[in-house]
């Protein structure tokens, strides 16, 4: 059975970008994936077809030689009497052959255009800024596009030339017998072009190192470890390449209140013992402001109260998360010879009726009681 067109197979003109070409077969690929299709044949054969066509239409050599030759010019057993050259292996022959006739030289030359590097950089905020959104201006390093030659490395008024060494082409071939070796050629590293008067400003490096000033908009929510893109201000491309992307990764300070978990924001809440017994109303803080809460009578350490809507609105959240507070009751210290008398008194008159008034000690104590007799 022949073998249909690898652009008819992911739905795409001859003239896709490579975007385009990823984006449809990522589409095929999830629509027939076998994890998606268990125990369907066809969906598993059209998910391997799609993934061919993938394979040779993502390769720029490959994809090259496709258009050329078809499926010959990328499969040695489609129509051409085999050959172990692999992908690419036929199209390289006829390079070869049709080079020497013709002295074109047989090697295919490569432009070397980098994308330049993409950056990192790690931005400290507070929970207050990371809550509520803020922004903020940050200062770089990086390689930037040489003014002065714009990004050429030749100097102004001249011209990078053809490379002597591979003539233009990027590449050199060693032959060997019946074996024709391609190499990026050692001169220009395969850019095919060579600075003779190199630019002043770069040294013929074609980019400098820059400091830059950058505004960045932290979104309110942001959470420990988020990134932010700013497209385009990473590192500049090689030989005019594109630029890369700089991420600023958040990372939020420790608070003196509160810490945060998702969406909602924690916080230890100390009350005194007699507060704790008898009750009564306290303010906490908030990012808001003030709250007040109301401290039942015989408040336990470690209670907690939740206050809903005081915390944190996530950048991917649609509602607000909530304020746990949490209970710490204190003990008091330094006491007076007073204190001491009142809790003294306070002690007997508990120990006198220790069931009623302490009953989890009270509990714990006839449990360790029964542990030691058994």
């Amino acid at each position: 059975m022949a073998k249909r067109d690898y652009y008819e197979v992911l739905g795409i003109n001859r003239d896709a970008s490579e975007a385009d070409i990823k984006k449809a077969y990522r589409r095929l690929a999830m629509k027939y994936h076998p994890d998606r299709n268990p125990d369907n044949a066809k969906a598993e054969e059209q998910f391997k077809e799609a993934k061919e066509a993938y394979e040779v239409l993502s390769e720029p050599d490959k994809r090259a030689a496709y258009d050329q030759y078809g499926h010959a010019g990328v499969d040695p057993s489609a129509g051409m009497g085999g050959g172990g050259a692999g992908f690419g292996g036929f199209a390289d022959a006829f390079g070869d052959i049709f080079g020497d006739i013709f002295g074109g030289g047989g090697g295919r030359s490569r432009s070397n255009v980098y994308r330049g590097a993409d950056l990192r950089y790690n931005l400290e905020i507070s929970l207050e800024e990371a809550a509520r959104g803020s922004e903020t201006r940050i200062r770089i390093p990086t390689m930037e596009e040489c003014d002065n030659c714009h990004g050429s490395g030749a100097k102004p008024g001249t011209e990078p030339v053809s490379c002597p060494t591979c003539n233009g082409h990027g590449q050199v071939r060693m032959t060997q017998g019946f074996f024709s070796i391609a190499q990026t050629c050692p001169k220009c590293h395969g850019s095919g072009k060579v600075v003779q008067d190199p630019c002043t400003s770069c040294s013929g490096q074609g980019r400098i190192k820059r400091q830059k000033t950058l505004s960045v908009k932290i979104p309110a929510g942001v959470d420990e470890g988020d990134r932010i893109r700013l497209s385009g201000e990473g590192e500049a491309g090689v030989n005019s390449g594109p630029s890369g992307d700089l991420y600023v990764v958040i990372h939020i300070r420790p608070h003196d209140v509160f810490t945060r978990e998702g969406n909602n924001l924690h916080c230890e809440m100390p009350i005194s013992f007699s507060r704790a017994a008898l009750g009564g109303e306290i303010e906490i803080p908030t990012l808001d402001g003030y709250a007040k809460i109301k401290i039942p009578a015989e408040t336990q350490s470690g209670k907690v109260f939740r206050l809903r809507g005081k915390g944190i609105k996530g950048v991917r959240s649609s509602v607000m998360g909530d304020l746990m507070c949490h209970v710490v009751v204190e003990t008091p210290v330094n006491l007076t010879a007073r204190q001491k008398e009142l809790l003294a008194e306070l002690e007997e008159i508990n120990q006198s009726n220790a069931s009623q008034h302490n009953p989890r000690a009270k509990s714990w104590m006839d449990k360790v009681k029964d542990f030691f007799e058994t």
